[in-house]
């Protein structure tokens, strides 16, 4: 089986920071994108940033600018460095992993449980 873990959240002040890591352990062979999304209340889930086993990058626009998405691929985890922080950016966070087990088998997703970030004054 395949485990993500988050952490790094927490409770901060407008226009602070903070930095989320997912690290993933288990039976793993190969990880190809690693993404952050989050799930505010009475919003749907939306993604926030992802990154390819070859370092390529995507933001939603709301986060361009403020967060970056960065990986270790020798220690299977991903961090999500989160700078100017805004009421809106309240939700809680979830790693995802596309995953490959074993050589020739098929690919799955993988989940976190998800860390709190609060921004408030």
């Amino acid at each position: 089986q395949v485990q993500l873990v988050e952490s790094g959240g927490g409770l901060v002040q407008p226009g602070g920071s903070l930095r989320l890591s997912c690290a993933a352990s288990g039976s793993i062979f190969s990880i190809d994108t690693m993404d952050w999304y989050r799930k505010a209340p009475g919003k749907q889930r939306e993604l926030v940033a992802s990154i390819t086993s070859g370092g390529i990058t995507n933001y939603a626009e709301s986060v361009k600018g403020r967060f970056s998405i960065s990986r270790d691929n020798a220690k299977n985890t991903a961090y999500l460095q989160m700078n100017s922080l805004k009421s809106e950016d309240t939700a809680v966070y979830y790693c995802h992993a596309h995953v490959q087990r074993s050589w020739g088998n098929r690919w799955n997703d993988y989940w976190g449980q998800g860390t709190q970030v609060t921004v408030s004054s």
